[in-house]
């Protein structure tokens, strides 16, 4: 009797055993959480309106940026996400953004020209000169030139013959070609093709029998717009030879 309680408390103890493991191959290791995924790069633009201002005006710098951690501008700091605010350059400036994050970096830039204040009207009598200047407004017409062109249309040319005229019969008179662009394309390729173009009128005058020593030629390229509305309509207004009565 003794020997089978002996044997029974053995297979209890057995079965015991075999129970405990059981449960422990059952349990296993909770996995850690996974990383969270990295945030998205940043995004940016950075706007100036107007962006064509005279010396001593103001333009408005308006950003904003998405997932940015870190956003500056140049020759202003560092600044929220997203905000404005109002900066008046003394001369033509490009004012860039950088947003940051752990992930990357955006830029975005925007350009203020800046044009000179308009001279004060003269304080002594000048009648004759400002006759003169009165007249050659009223007779002397500009040019047009289709876009990223600087090819004289038979118009165009028509014009030139119509101003030679006049100058002709006013040969104290010497004047001022500038050349115009509209906003699109690049500050350097404008300035280049405003120079094509007043040099394109100058030649015009010449071959219609006006001195070359009467006249002047200078680029604006897109930095002196005659209308500031991004269409088509004020564009061509934009695309001219311009001319300036000079003493």
């Amino acid at each position: 009797m003794k020997l089978r309680r002996i044997q029974w408390i053995q297979v209890v103890v057995a079965l015991a055993v075999v129970l405990a493991g059981a449960s422990c191959a059952k349990k296993k290791p909770t996995p850690p959480p996974p990383a969270p995924p990295p945030p998205p790069a940043p995004t940016a633009m950075l706007t100036a309106n107007p962006n064509t201002i005279s010396a001593g005006q103001a333009s408005t710098l308006t950003w904003s940026t998405d997932f940015a951690t870190s956003v500056t501008i140049d020759d202003i700091g560092k600044v929220d996400p997203s905000g404005s605010t109002k900066v008046t350059p003394t001369e033509s400036t490009t004012y860039h953004l950088v947003a940051k994050n752990e992930t990357g970096t955006k830029e975005a830039t925007a350009r203020i020209t800046v044009t000179p204040a308009a001279a004060p009207p003269p304080t002594s009598s000048s009648t004759g000169t400002d006759s003169d200047a009165l007249l050659f407004s009223q007779n002397v017409k500009d040019v047009f030139f289709e876009y990223d062109s600087y090819e004289i249309s038979s118009q165009a040319e028509a014009t030139i013959h119509s101003d030679a005229r006049f100058l002709q019969q006013h040969p104290g008179m010497s004047f001022l070609i500038e050349g115009h662009c509209d906003e699109r394309g690049s500050t350097d390729y404008n300035l280049a093709l405003g120079e094509n173009r007043a040099q394109a009128a100058k030649q015009v005058f010449v071959q219609a029998g006006i001195p070359a020593t009467r006249m002047r030629t200078i680029s604006y390229g897109k930095e002196r717009p005659f209308c500031s509305e991004s269409t088509e309509a004020c564009w061509q207004q934009n695309r001219r030879a311009h001319f300036v009565y000079s003493k």
